[in-house]
């Protein structure tokens, strides 16, 4: 039974194929264990607070500030789909997810941010991150009941 499988993955995918996937799957764990806390440590302890204005390249050139924007976007966009890849794949799927979608400008992203990052275990294990460098631990806005 196992060799009908391997036959017929063989049939749609190549070796190399599948050697390269393996290949981006295992740069891409690592570098998510690197960059992620990288990122999340560098974030100040209000950044998911929806109280607190963020304006990003507020004080730039409009056309410095739009090319930024795409730039920021695209990237935001990749996070995204990568996170999603590693839901099934090694790495950290929901950090990388909430990477991509702080990248990302759309509308009431800062809400939903903040449902994402509120949940109790996801706040917790962030926390954790942080205080491993020293850093003040996440303020989100009280929620309204």
């Amino acid at each position: 039974m196992e060799d009908v499988f391997v036959i017929t993955i063989q049939q749609w995918i190549s070796a190399d194929m599948l050697i390269g996937l393996t290949v981006a799957s295992i740069i891409g764990f690592i570098g998510s264990l690197v960059a992620i806390p990288w990122i999340l440590i560098r974030l100040p302890s209000d950044y998911f607070d929806i109280r607190v204005p963020r304006h990003w390249m507020k004080d730039h050139h409009p056309v410095l500030r739009t090319i930024g924007l795409i730039i920021k976007n695209i990237a935001g966009g990749i996070f995204l789909i990568a996170g999603f890849l590693m839901l099934f794949l090694p790495g950290q799927g929901l950090l990388t997810m909430l990477i991509g979608i702080s990248f990302m400008d759309f509308p009431n992203k800062r809400k939903l941010e903040a449902r994402i990052v509120g949940q109790p275990a996801f706040l917790k294990a962030i926390n954790a991150m942080r205080q491993k460098f020293n850093k003040l631990p996440l303020t989100l806005s009280p929620s309204p009941n």
